[in-house]
């Protein structure tokens, strides 16, 4: 058995993954935007261990979140599912960009990092240097670019660590639309076959994954250059260093 916390488990993906690892018989920790979102996560996850509750859009509460779940003791997979869509710039750079960094900076290290990005980063730009004056013009596209580059960096820099990214498909969620046309069954076993599986297929790092099969990425992703510039930007955006 497990141990795993999903942030934005309170519905969509996030959910529906924490479902299904408690069914599997595993440790669930959720995490809920707000109090009234905490409430409802419980309701429709009973069997889960705790919730945490932190707006990520807060650099400060997230820094808080990692300290909270760190008092609760050790996870052996993470699940960074949290994310914004139709939001504001400094919203999606707070939501998809910075917390998962700062989460994973200041957390203890799991066994397993799974990191949801999206098909869209293939569309995604740096701009590292453009986000240091002004955040106002970064896309839906660069943050989940980011999260891809975060996640091999990982990878490169922790390897005892299975680091990995996921592009869940487009799903019917509330972020994806009713008319979303890929299985929504198959865009949350992907994250939750990567956190627990012993099949030696998800027990690597470093790689992208759609529907359980590793796919190539946004080559600037493994651009260890890039990646190195990415995390001296998080750094100076949230003051928190990755631990070597």
């Amino acid at each position: 058995m497990a141990r795993i916390f999903i942030t934005g488990s309170a519905d969509g993906l996030g959910l529906l993954a924490a479902k299904a690892l408690v069914d599997q018989g595993h440790q669930v920790a959720l995490h809920a935007r707000n109090h009234e979102r905490k409430l409802d996560a419980l309701n429709k996850v009973p069997g889960a261990e705790s919730i945490f509750t932190a707006d990520l859009s807060n650099i400060e509460e997230t820094k808080k979140l990692a300290d909270e779940v760190n008092e609760s003791g050790p996870f052996d997979a993470m699940i960074h599912n949290a994310g914004v869509y139709q939001a504001s710039a400094s919203q999606i750079l707070a939501v998809n960009t910075l917390a998962p960094y700062i989460l994973t900076c200041l957390m203890h290290k799991p066994k397993r990092l799974v990191y949801l990005s999206s098909g869209m980063h293939l569309q995604g730009h740096p701009n590292f240097n453009q986000l240091r004056e002004d955040t106002s013009r970064l896309s839906y596209s660069d943050s989940k670019l980011h999260v891809v580059m975060l996640s091999m960096a990982v990878a490169r820099l922790w390897p005892a660590v299975f680091s990995n990214a996921v592009d869940p498909g487009w799903v019917p969620t509330r972020m994806g639309g009713k008319s979303a046309p890929d299985n929504l069954q198959k865009g949350y076993e992907t994250q939750v076959w990567l956190a627990v599986s012993e099949d030696e297929k998800a027990k690597v790092s470093g790689k992208y994954f759609y529907h359980q099969k590793e796919k190539h990425c946004n080559q600037i992703a493994t651009d260890v250059d890039l990646q190195d510039k990415f995390l001296k930007l998080c750094r100076d955006l949230t003051g928190v260093t990755l631990p070597s």
